[in-house]
């Protein structure tokens, strides 16, 4: 009898589930890791993102071959080819996988005929189970984040004192929404210097045979897990302490503010949500730092994370075609050539992305998702893009966050209500519209940015929808009292627009 371990590519941790279950026989156990071309072309990947992760897996093979294992590591179109010729050289007689945690990957697996058993062992890389998560989600008449993450605090005993929260209270969001002003001074991010193994990365994904997206290099990501937890240490000392307040600014130029870069890291395995809450709550108690920037910190990882992750697992499997507003236009053909706007702020987060794959949340969720969101996108276009575009996205992440907060495709399972904002926003919260050839404060006119003609356009739109959500009634209001002449001339804006951009792609 001889057992099998097959290591994903986003689960490059020593202590992963599958690996677990064999290490007292790992000079025994054959192990496998497997580059798919055909994989690969599944989306327009971020040709960064497909460095980072192959980088990231030969770097993880081969501290498996020094710590003993025995260790196959192959590149090819598809992944069943290699599986097989593995198992008969091996003689395999059972292979086991650390349960993959995206729907579409578990499908490719069990469409496999390897010719001997499969066994799934129970992912490790979070701190909520999938079984516990329903449970907790069974038991509830509502799925709230801010009711998990407080959940999470007791559970996991996290800023806690006995059953009460450091500090009397649960949330600081209200002391992190400040918006850029004066002289700004954030540190510098931890970059790496590619290695040869990663450089011979880069050569082959420039040499692939299908198309992908954005710049290939500068590469600077880290692909080992010693860089990851740099990262992190760097951040803590670095970022940490004033991450709190600015966490939601944009910043002309700023690719990173104070924000952590660890989600990459995290999403491969290279960290562990643990690890990195620990570090953060033991920088606090040490060095006496600002609460609101811990707690902050610590509700991305311990209530966002772990509840995205949750809901992707509980909700149904069709939860991905999820369409409330019935919205089908296009995906603009700037999202993926950032030259093709004359919108600042969407230039300058899409000019980001296409050198790094990385863009902050309130980019993502506030500019990029927002605009796709009140022109009337298809959310399957958009959450193709980002899953595409962005070196820590996932299905599991990508499902959630795009489909369910970022669109209200779910028509309010995840959100309280859709992430829909005029460029007031972007005025109050980033440098972006003092650079821009359309006016924020125009909604009509040659100059009116588009930000604020599609907002109105999207209320006045689905306003018979959005009147079952209680917290849209005080906007609607507002439509309803807006100047008739100036609706229509937004109305014939938005259409326009759309128009033009339709023709573009």
């Amino acid at each position: 009898m001889t057992t099998g371990i097959w290591v994903l590519g986003d689960q490059l941790w020593a202590g992963q589930s599958a690996l677990a279950s064999c290490q007292s026989a790992q000079r025994e156990t054959p192990v496998i890791l497997i580059e798919s071309r055909d994989y690969a072309r599944q989306h327009r990947y971020h040709r960064q993102k497909l460095v980072l992760i192959w980088s990231a897996m030969r770097h993880f093979a081969a501290a498996l071959r020094a710590d003993g294992w025995s260790v196959t590591y192959t590149i090819a179109d598809d992944f069943g080819t290699p599986l097989h010729q593995w198992i008969q050289a091996n003689k395999i007689t059972e292979v086991r996988v650390m349960y993959p945690n995206n729907h579409p990957f578990r499908q490719i697996i069990n469409n496999l005929q390897l010719g001997c058993p499969l066994h799934f062992v129970p992912n490790n890389h979070f701190l909520w189970r999938t079984e516990d998560f329903q449970q907790w989600a069974t038991s509830r008449k509502r799925l709230l984040l801010e009711d998990f993450y407080r959940t999470g605090r007791r559970e996991f005993k996290i800023l806690m004192h006995q059953d009460q929260p450091i500090g009397g209270q649960w949330n600081f969001d209200s002391q992190n929404r400040q918006p850029p002003k004066g002289q700004l001074n954030p540190p510098s991010a931890l970059w790496f210097e590619p290695d040869a193994i990663t450089q011979a990365v880069i050569q082959e994904v420039q040499a692939l045979d299908f198309p992908g997206y954005g710049a290939l290099e500068p590469f600077r990501w880290g692909v080992t897990r010693a860089s990851a937890l740099a990262v992190l240490d760097h951040f803590v000392a670095h970022g940490l302490p004033s991450f709190g307040p600015l966490q939601d600014a944009m910043v002309t130029q700023e690719e990173t503010m104070w924000h952590s870069l660890v989600s990459p890291y995290l999403n491969l395995g290279l960290l562990q949500p643990r690890e990195v809450i620990t570090a953060v709550e033991t920088a606090y108690l040490n060095h006496n730092l600002a609460l609101n920037s811990v707690e902050g910190f610590i509700r991305q990882v311990l209530g966002w994370r772990e509840y995205m992750n949750g809901l992707y697992h509980y909700l149904k499997d069709d939860y991905g075609q999820s369409n409330w507003f019935h919205h089908t236009e296009p995906l603009p053909a700037f999202y993926w050539d950032s030259t093709q706007t004359n919108l600042n702020c969407l230039r300058q987060i899409l000019s980001q992305v296409e050198k790094t794959g990385y863009a902050h949340h309130i980019q993502r969720l506030m500019v990029l998702s927002n605009f796709a969101l009140i022109v009337g996108v298809s959310p399957q276009e958009i959450e193709g893009w980002f899953h595409a575009a962005f070196v820590d996205a996932y299905d599991w992440v990508m499902q959630t966050n795009v489909i369910g907060m970022g669109q209200f495709a779910d028509g309010g399972i995840l959100a309280s209500k859709p992430y829909a904002a005029s460029a007031n926003y972007i005025k109050k919260m980033s440098d972006y519209c003092s650079h821009c050839y359309y006016n924020a404060n125009d909604r009509t006119g040659e100059q009116a940015c588009p930000f604020n003609f599609f907002y109105w356009d999207f209320l006045d739109r689905h306003q018979e929808k959005l009147k079952s959500i209680g917290r849209m009634n005080v906007l609607l209001g507002n439509l309803n009292r807006m100047d008739a002449d100036d609706l229509d001339k937004m109305r014939v804006l938005a259409e326009a627009w759309r128009q033009q951009h339709r023709q573009q792609g």
